[in-house]
């Protein structure tokens, strides 16, 4: 049973296997959409200024 792999497990580690570059892409797109530099004092500052409160009740015309 210690050497069971699943379907899903050969499929990953073929796929890897053929294509060795797919994890590098993969962290590559990642740090394009959500790997960011921590914003400095002053932009945070600017932030919360510029932040508006919300109503009570958002869907009211008032």
């Amino acid at each position: 049973m210690a050497r069971y792999q699943s379907e899903f497990t050969q499929f990953l580690n073929e796929l890897k296997a053929e294509r060795p570059y797919l994890e590098a892409e993969q962290q590559a797109g990642r740090a394009l959409l959500w790997d960011k530099e921590p914003l400095s004092v002053e932009d945070q500052r600017r932030a919360k200024a510029a932040k508006l409160k919300q109503r009570a009740y958002v869907y009211s015309n008032d």
